[in-house]
């Protein structure tokens, strides 16, 4: 029987990270978000729904999800985001059921920027929040993606507050620092992790 620990974070905090700190420990890590820009490309039947939902410019003409032209569309519209979540999130935790059935370890994780927002740390049986002060990962996103701080902001403020998450969140890791100490806190939340998760 499989453990399995939602790992999470808002844009910017350095979830992506610890994911693959995670994966250097041996765990297997599973990235809902990779996979859902994966299966909006691989799956015809994701494909046709999403085009009846936005219109055929949600494909470019290589017939490949244009990202950028669905998130100017969406996250300016809660309704149209709600309709499109409710299309990707069944298939995406279809192959997450598909994906852990081939796991061998015991405990495994499912990375996922929306658990809380989507009520999925219910199906879990621990919750891993990464965390950091708003202005950190505003700077971080805008590095990173060329985006200025509005579009950061608007991001963000699509998410659930940081406050609200780390009242429901089992197990905390800040990084507000370096790479360095990030490693070293991923290591440390993960010793109290494995040791609660034995208990169980």
């Amino acid at each position: 029987m499989h453990k399995i620990i939602g790992l999470t974070g808002g844009i910017g905090s350095g979830k992506t990270t610890v994911a693959r700190f995670i994966e250097e420990m041996g765990y297997p890590v599973y990235n809902s978000d990779t996979r859902a820009k994966d299966l909006v490309n691989e799956s015809h039947d994701l494909k046709a729904a999403i085009i009846q939902l936005l219109g055929s410019q949600a494909y470019d003409e290589n017939g490949l999800y244009d990202r950028k032209y669905v998130g100017s569309i969406v996250f300016s519209n809660d309704e149209l985001l709600k309709q499109l979540n409710a299309i990707i999130h069944p298939a995406v935790n279809k192959d997450f059921h598909d994906w852990v059935k081939r796991q061998s370890r015991e405990i495994i994780f499912k990375e996922t920027a929306l658990l809380f927002e989507l009520k999925l740390n219910l199906q879990c049986d621990k919750s891993l929040l990464v965390t950091a002060d708003e202005s950190i990962r505003i700077k971080r996103v805008m590095d990173r993606d060329s985006k200025t701080y509005r579009e950061v902001e608007k991001v963000i403020d699509n998410q659930m507050p940081e406050r609200k998450k780390i009242r429901l969140a089992d197990y905390v890791i800040e990084n507000n620092s370096d790479m360095q100490h990030l490693r070293l806190s991923t290591e440390k939340i993960m010793t109290s992790l494995i040791n609660d998760l034995h208990k169980i």
